[in-house]
């Protein structure tokens, strides 16, 4: 009787372990990989394939070493997205206080999403907006942050981050757009591409508008200043 007692008390502190270890491992599992190999999809490449209307195209989708990404690329998706990612772990919490001050006076909503939760919605996530996602979005980020090098999300947010509407990472956008490889694009294709980013299905590289080139020439001067500070060179992007 007795040590059937204990057996019963132990059962609900196994179980509890199982609901708090289960969802960490699964994590790591998910996350812990990428330290090393290549995503084959993300949950936003598979949403578009199902969804994406029949004269969209195929969805493209082109895998490359950091190396194979000119630094330019890199500068641009920095200066555009996330100037604070070498600082931070993953949130920026002044901008999360200004875009939440901004949001309550206007309209107009403006986002404060660094470069590793962005990464982390568009590995494991879906694209509406809830308290469950962005719950969701701020635990991967975490994690993320946790067991990858900051060059590592760096370098896979450039290769599965969304140019166009059926266009995935920066060798397909490359190769779509200028018909070249990402390990060529100057700064101002690098600046164009990443000028979309905001919105890849709405803004368009091929015939921008006046705001996507707007917001392309304003990436290029941040882009040199980004050079100018180290934090992205030709000589350090290339160090494994």
């Amino acid at each position: 009787m007795v040590m059937a007692s204990r057996k019963t008390r132990r059962r609900p502190g196994r179980w509890l372990a199982g609901i708090i270890l289960g969802p960490v491992a699964l994590t790591v599992l998910l996350v812990l990989p990428l330290r090393w190999l290549p995503p084959l999809t993300s949950s936003f490449m598979i949403i578009t394939r199902f969804s994406a209307p029949p004269d969209a195209g195929a969805l493209r989708y082109d895998w490359v070493a950091r190396r194979q990404i000119s630094p330019r690329a890199a500068q641009a998706v920095l200066a555009a997205e996330d100037q604070k990612f070498f600082t931070h772990h993953g949130f920026d919490f002044a901008s999360i206080r200004r875009a939440v001050e901004h949001n309550q006076r206007s309209q107009r909503t403006r986002g404060a999403s660094t470069l590793s939760q962005q990464l982390a919605k568009n590995l494991y996530l879906w694209p509406e907006r809830s308290w469950l996602r962005k719950g969701l979005e701020a635990w991967f980020t975490a994690w993320l942050e946790l067991l990858l090098p900051k060059q590592r999300i760096l370098e896979l947010y450039l290769n599965v981050a969304q140019f166009g509407p059926t266009v995935f990472g920066v060798e397909a956008a490359s190769r779509l757009y200028y018909g070249k490889s990402a390990v060529r694009l100057n700064r101002n294709e690098a600046a164009l591409l990443a000028a979309v980013l905001p919105n890849p299905v709405r803004l368009r590289v091929t015939n921008p508008s006046v705001y996507v080139r707007r917001r392309q020439a304003w990436i290029m001067g941040q882009s040199a200043r980004i050079e100018r500070t180290g934090q992205v060179t030709a000589a350090n992007w290339a160090q494994p």
